[in-house]
């Protein structure tokens, strides 16, 4: 029990924080907030002068039957109402723009927290969690900061200027109708409380909805290729009840508290009637003012009321904060140094020393690498699945640090260079093609944006994706759909070629960047980046012997040790697991009959097999 209270106190105290801290976001727009506060207290002025006001034409007008100062006092009334609305609009429109610009900062932070942030991280986030955080949760801050926020204030005004005119008026008539406020704010906050862990499972598995439906959207081909639309379709309803149940108990909830709020209210104003009425009819009290006070006592009601609203909605904030800023405050695995250096242009040598990465420093799959790589050597990197070709790739421009040992290019360590003058340099196809849903030009273009029209042609040209280019119906103009589903993947590849190449880059990744492209394009392919690849340090990953066949160096891993090094001629003479590897996976490239040594690439130019 103790644990739990600590655990509860904890939880509240986080909230509490949470909040406070997406009211900071405000700062910058304070010169809003002010005018909205000060529009505020004005219209509270006028809210609380009011029924001060209607007391004494009653009294006067009506009571004294003056017909015409009842008429004047009409008039004034419509013009106090008048402005009134101005004044809330004004306050309104003011806030509501402070608010908008919160979400507008806290999705703009979000964006680049989350580009900066490893690819460790994204390794562990749902994509569908995330975006549930910066939709649904900012939205949910941005309430708070806007509409929530002003009604604490008009509340907290209006509640302590119409208790003192009520205790003004008359004390224990005062004392007897605002007996129900306190219990109002008992039952406000009972509410909040109850809804509180509620609104956390309700984000929580709307979070998981759509990740659910996200995967399904991705992988939508996958699911009709093996048949599981029924499935696929049933485990989303399952979580679709869960978030449905869990809302159902939210709604019963809100649907409870709001009618035993009126009850309570009413009473408030039966013990008005009631005792004023005795007052009234005794002359204690004058018709006027039993009018004033019924008034006041509906205006004090009014803002206790919202509490109850704006209570769960404080509960749903403070939630969201603490998913929203969960993400703010993550530190990242990979970080630039306070004095980072600026990377000038590089020659290009790489030297792994000692390395060894771990993922989540639990998953060891490098252990005490070492090689280096010379300017304009082409570097094979060659082992079974897992053995660690990709992960040596992804630590070269910093996608990953080394758990132990360091990388160095030109000599200095690139945990002391700045990121983006690493990266610039650095031209990247990966394994898994990525091209985004837009034009071809633009995704050619994506590390140059200010590329002319013919350096995009080039790059395309020597990627050997010019002529499928040109047949489509707008030409570079064409937009490729979502990750280029519109492309074969030999299509998608040649495009993520042509991107790297553009970006002239001294050194050059190619992840297995020719395994989804015919014999024929390959070939072509590899001729291109012969020439291209010359002046530059290429590490390429491939289980073709015809991608090997240039390469000045292959490194062959092995459960993440380096175990031979060298040329193939060299690693076929004295490296027997080398030899092994080659007889079981490559080996069967060798041409059969009516087949060319050099399309299936067996034979060097020494006349040896390769």
């Amino acid at each position: 029990m103790v644990d739990e209270a600590s655990a509860a106190r904890l939880r509240e105290s986080a909230s509490t924080r949470s909040l406070l801290r997406s009211l900071t976001y405000l700062r910058p727009y304070r010169r809003q907030v002010v005018g909205a506060c000060l529009a505020l207290v004005a219209t509270n002025v006028i809210a609380i002068l009011a029924p001060q006001f209607i007391r004494w034409i009653v009294d006067r007008g009506i009571g004294q039957k003056d017909q015409h100062l009842l008429g004047l006092s009409v008039l004034s009334l419509i013009m106090v109402a008048f402005l009134k609305g101005v004044l809330t609009f004004a306050h309104g429109h003011w806030m509501e723009v402070a608010s908008q610009s919160v979400a507008y900062d806290l999705r703009n932070a979000l964006h680049r927290q989350l580009s900066t942030l490893s690819f460790s991280y994204h390794d562990r986030a749902e994509t569908g969690e995330i975006l549930s955080r910066a939709i649904e949760d900012v939205d949910r801050i941005r309430f708070v900061t806007g509409r929530a926020f002003l009604r604490l204030i008009d509340g907290g005004l209006l509640v302590l200027g119409t208790t003192a005119v009520l205790i003004w008026m008359n004390p224990s008539l005062a004392l007897l109708s605002l007996c129900v406020v306190p219990l109002l704010g008992w039952r406000a906050l009972y509410f909040g409380r109850r809804l509180r862990p509620l609104s956390l499972a309700i984000q929580a598995q709307l979070a998981v909805l759509t990740t659910r439906l996200e995967q399904n959207l991705r992988g939508a081909r996958i699911v009709k290729a093996f048949a599981q639309e029924m499935r696929e379709a049933e485990r989303f309803e399952r979580e679709n009840e869960c978030w449905f149940a869990l809302s159902e108990r939210s709604v019963r909830l809100n649907a409870v508290n709001g009618p035993l709020l009126d009850w309570i209210a009413s009473m408030g104003a039966v013990f008005v009637i009631v005792f004023g009425g005795y007052l009234v009819i005794h002359d204690r009290l004058t018709l006027g003012e039993l009018v004033a006070f019924s008034t006041y006592l509906s205006q004090l009601i009014q803002p206790v009321r919202r509490l109850g609203m704006i209570v769960p909605a404080l509960a749903l904030a403070s939630a969201s904060g603490q998913r929203v800023f969960e993400i703010l405050d993550t530190v990242s695995d990979v970080s630039e140094a306070p004095d980072a250096r600026h990377l000038p242009r590089i020659e290009g040598q790489v030297r792994f020393e000692h390395v060894s990465f771990a993922y989540f420093g639990r998953m060891r799959v490098l252990e005490d690498v070492s090689f280096e790589a010379r300017p304009g050597q082409v570097v094979a990197l060659l082992g079974a699945t897992g053995s660690g070709k990709s992960t040596v790739i992804n630590l070269i421009p910093r996608f990953y640090d080394p758990t132990a040992g360091r990388i160095l290019i030109d000599g200095q360590d690139i945990r002391g260079v700045s990121l983006s003058t690493l990266r610039d340099q650095i031209g990247i196809v990966l394994q898994e093609t990525v091209l985004f849903a837009s034009t071809v030009r633009e995704n050619i273009a994506f590390g140059r944006p200010g590329a002319s029209q013919q350096e995009i042609e080039a790059a395309a040209v020597a990627a050997q994706a010019a002529e499928f280019i040109r047949e489509m119906p707008d030409g570079y103009d064409t937009r490729v759909g979502e990750r280029g589903v519109t492309l074969s993947g030999g299509q998608r590849q040649r495009l993520a070629i042509a991107r790297a190449l553009l970006k002239d880059p001294r050194i050059l990744i190619l992840d297995d960047a020719t395994s989804s492209v015919d014999s024929d394009t390959e070939h072509l392919i590899q001729i291109a980046l012969q020439r291209l690849m010359q002046g530059r340090t290429s590490f390429v990953i491939a289980q073709r012997l015809s991608t090997l066949r240039t390469a000045d160096c292959i490194l062959l891993l092995e459960r993440g040790r380096l175990v031979a090094c060298g040329t193939h001629n060299e690693l076929i003479r004295t490296s027997g697991s080398y030899a092994e590897l080659y007889t079981r996976q490559l080996r069967p490239e060798v041409p059969g009959p009516g087949v060319s040594g050099r399309a299936a690439g067996t034979t060097g130019e020494d006349g040896q097999e390769e």
